[in-house]
């Protein structure tokens, strides 16, 4: 067995595990989910069987959507598909006034003029990044990653943790030479990956989380360019499933197809934090009203620094 194949199974093996323990005093706990709000933002929608342009997310949705996300009881909620920065604070302010606190945020903005990447925190921001001009080579030419990048890092323990939040293209496309924009999705991934690699150049010394909608299943080329460079393993997959043991993510519901692109992965060196060697998929009520996703969900422990006051989840 090669070097290289012994690393991918060492991380893989890391993986292997049952429920969430109950963290230890010792423990700061801290849980990261990831949700695609299905466009929380004005868009055309079917209405009562009326097709209307620039129409809200219904209100019913907004609180099926705000049900969920109290639900998850996450410190840290990553979004795709959240509107302008207005949009935003709507739900900031709605969940609060429902008893969610989410006292800080940040919205990436990048070269979608309306689909963002966005993140909610119970925890203050240590930096904030976004990178809005990752460039990849695209047939023949170069393209942009269209949702940018958005790094979001706070206080962990006895260290801090780094959210990548990410959204890759869509599988709609109008180039014939691209189906499902396969290519670009791979560009995008690439383009990430490098991109994490020149903040953490040794992933297995690092703890970040790399987040979001892939818009491919767990085997496709995206995933495996995410986890990947070479011979170096920049992030590890992580298992998950809802309680039934069924992994899907994203229901396609003109054809009734199901299936898992929501996805996280974690770098080499948070293996040991991630309670139960997996992360969740949220089943719970009013989840088919809020989204056509389901949201994933993984639960960290660290050990505390010495000045450490808790506070974790």
């Amino acid at each position: 067995m090669t070097t290289r194949r012994t690393a991918v199974l060492i991380c893989l093996c890391g993986l292997a595990g049952g429920g969430w323990p109950a963290g230890g005093a010792a423990a700061d706990a801290l849980t990261v989910a990831t949700y695609n709000v299905e466009n929380y933002l004005a868009a055309g929608r079917r209405i009562d069987g009326v097709y209307r342009p620039d129409y809200p997310k219904p209100e019913a949705a907004k609180r099926a959507l705000r049900d969920v996300i109290r639900a998850l009881d996450a410190d840290l909620v990553a979004l795709q598909e959240m509107g302008p920065a207005g949009y935003l604070e709507e739900l900031r302010r709605d969940l609060r006034a429902e008893g969610a606190d989410y006292p800080y945020s940040a919205l990436a903005e990048a070269d979608d003029p309306e689909r963002h990447l966005a993140l909610l925190s119970r925890r203050p921001f240590r930096r904030v990044r976004t990178e809005a001009g990752l460039e990849f080579r695209y047939l023949g030419g170069r393209e942009r990653v269209k949702r940018g990048l958005l790094e979001v890092a706070v206080a962990a323990g006895d260290g801090e943790l780094t959210v990548f939040v990410v959204h890759l293209r869509s599988r709609f496309t109008d180039r014939p030479d691209d189906p499902a924009s396969a290519i670009c999705r791979a560009g995008e991934a690439g383009a990430i990956r490098d991109q994490v690699l020149r903040r953490f150049p040794d992933p297995s010394a690092a703890r970040f989380v790399i987040l979001g909608d892939c818009n491919d299943a767990r085997g496709a080329k995206p995933l495996r360019l995410l986890a990947k460079r070479g011979p170096v393993v920049v992030s590890c997959l992580l298992p998950a499933a809802d309680p039934r043991g069924e992994t899907w993510t994203h229901v396609y519901r003109k054809e009734e197809t199901y299936t898992r692109v929501d996805h996280i992965l974690v770098s080499p060196g948070l293996l040991p934090a991630v309670a139960g060697g997996r992360a969740r998929i949220y089943d719970g009520p009013g989840v088919s009203a809020a989204s056509d996703h389901r949201p994933v969900m993984v639960r960290l422990e660290f050990p505390r620094g010495p000045d450490d006051p808790g506070g974790g989840r």
